[in-house]
């Protein structure tokens, strides 16, 4: 039997461990439910307009959990649940703290471009017990346990060797394979308890026709050992074998195919699944900037002789697909209105590196004091970020700056490398509303402009409601308008649209990114009402 194929998990705990998480959003949600209709016979590509990289994507009984590169972002190593492949909730993060450096607490340094990237996800049966890995700053690995997807995770490992995208592997007999590398492809036995490296190999090298291979993803199918790899940004292949040592034959998967968003790249890198009734399907992911890298699903077929092929329409990766033979299943929605009421911050937040805990707080609304004093928004502890949805989506948050103190920069922005944003600025006892671009990093990702303000307005009330609409479909020139209210319903524009970055150097999308911080001295404190994204 393949490890895809698990017995049945302790599915009501899982997903009762997701309701709790995914139910912390807001009470009044807008849109709150996706529309999984038992009627569904298609579904439509990307099945999550959202920047998720290097996915990969596994199955428990009926359950499947999917993991994605967040980079800098805190707490890292999404874990998002579907019971059909199509309709996908946040429930969790594998990596709770991003506690590898006080980079990442923006002490000293930074970590963008780095941290949580390619990582790897599996279950172990006997132990009924999820498993994450990944390499950090490329010269240490980590591994994080949990027993229930949702969390608590907690670490359970540090191996003093880079993992290099790797591809965890538990074999039917119980033993753990990493599978790692670039164009030299390895593979590491761990220890029993998973805590220790016992055996490392060199087993495969790219051919120089085909160039660099990443990505892996390590398998195990009715008895052959499988390492899935990427040649990006156009291809796909997959190594076989009777060993996990190898020797490997290896096959062109796909290379050059034409993908199912319109200007947008070929699909590639992610991992191979299976249904509980024995169908195959390819998640991987479409480089779609401005807005990132977003999931496709396309179902896969096996030759007579086990190896896979994408079932294509026309040629290319379906814009469409028949609906997995599966129930379709209703999730809460990624976007909405959250008024932060409960306790935690849902799934769905991430904050530029960790964020400094005793400086906020949720319940009565999102509560930022200030945490940083600079002038630089990259620098600037507990902004909080929302992923933006495609194809275009707006941002909405109702503020309260009441308590603001001099020289503090509290607002809504359009975080990358070439950031912009909405907001209010406090100088000499008076606040006004301020739109300022001009964040701007270098190719090495250092602060080389710290905002222009482009345009101000009177502040009229004791509530404010900021703005931002993103279009973030595949192409040049895709832009950000921003705008503002005192009542809540009429919004007024302010400033100059900002032009969108399509360079994948940074990796990321943009996000929408709630902020607060100093500029001469810590005490001041905005509270964040609602946050609402409508697409």
């Amino acid at each position: 039997m393949s490890w895809l194929e698990f017995p049945q998990s302790r599915r009501r705990m899982l997903i009762g461990g997701a309701g709790v998480l995914a139910g912390a959003t807001a009470a009044a949600a807008l849109n709150p439910f996706t529309q999984a209709e038992a009627q569904q016979s298609t579904y439509a590509n990307p099945v999550i307009w959202q920047d998720f990289a290097d996915v990969e994507i596994i199955r428990v009984g009926a359950d499947f959990y999917m993991t994605a590169s967040t980079m800098h972002y805190s707490p890292g190593a999404p874990v998002l649940h579907s019971r059909d492949l199509v309709n996908w909730e946040f429930i969790g993060h594998s990596v709770p703290r991003l506690d590898f450096s006080d980079w990442y607490d923006l002490n000293g340094g930074h970590r963008y471009i780095v941290g949580i990237w390619a990582s790897t996800l599996t279950h172990r049966p006997r132990e009924n017990r999820f498993y994450w890995l990944g390499q950090i700053d490329f010269h240490r690995s980590f591994m994080y346990t949990a027993t229930n997807p949702a969390g608590p995770w907690t670490r359970h490992a540090e191996f003093p060797r880079s993992y290099y995208d790797a591809g965890l592997l538990v074999d039917t007999d119980d033993t753990m394979y990493v599978a790692y590398g670039n164009t030299e492809l390895y593979v590491a036995q761990l220890s029993a308890d998973g805590k220790n490296e016992v055996r490392n190999e060199h087993v495969f090298s790219s051919p120089s026709d085909i160039g660099g291979m990443e990505g892996a993803r390590f398998y195990k199918i009715n008895g052959s050992y499988y390492m899935f790899l990427t040649k990006p940004p156009n291809g796909q292949y997959i190594l076989k074998s009777s060993s996990p040592w190898g020797p490997y034959e290896i096959r062109e998967v796909l290379l050059d195919m034409p993908g199912p968003i319109p200007g947008g790249g070929i699909p590639h890198q992610g991992g191979l699944v299976s249904t509980p009734n024995g169908d195959w399907y390819y998640m991987g992911f479409v480089d779609a900037y401005p807005g990132g890298r977003v999931p496709a699903l396309a179902p896969i077929t096996w030759t007579a002789d086990g190896w896979p092929q994408v079932q294509t329409m026309n040629g290319a990766w379906g814009q469409t697909y028949p609906f997995p033979d599966l129930p379709p299943h209703s999730v809460p929605s990624m976007i909405g209105t959250d008024e932060f009421t409960a306790a935690t911050l849902a799934a769905k937040w991430e904050w530029n590196h960790n964020p400094d805990d005793t400086k906020w707080s949720t319940g009565n609304g999102l509560r930022l004091q200030t945490a940083t004093v600079t002038d630089d928004l990259y620098r600037a502890r507990n902004t909080l970020t929302h992923r933006i949805q495609g194809p275009s989506s707006t941002a909405t948050v109702e503020l309260d700056p009441a308590q603001m103190a001099d020289g503090d920069r509290a607002g809504l922005a359009v975080l990358r490398d070439s950031s912009a944003w909405i907001g209010l600025r406090r100088e000499n006892g008076v606040t006004r509303i301020s739109m300022t671009d001009g964040h701007n990093m270098d190719s090495g990702f250092n602060t080389v402009g710290t905002g222009t303000e482009r345009a101000s307005a009177e502040l009229c009330g004791s509530t404010v409601w900021l703005r931002v609409t993103a279009d973030i479909r595949p192409g040049a020139e895709r832009q950000a308008h921003f705008s503002y209210s005192d009542d809540g319903s009429n919004f007024i524009p302010l400033g100059t649209a900002h032009t969108l970055g399509t360079s994948p150097a940074f990796f990321m999308g943009p996000r929408f990114a709630v902020f607060n911080h100093a500029t001469q001295a810590l005490g001041g404190v905005v509270t964040v009402k609602r946050f609402t994204v409508t697409a």
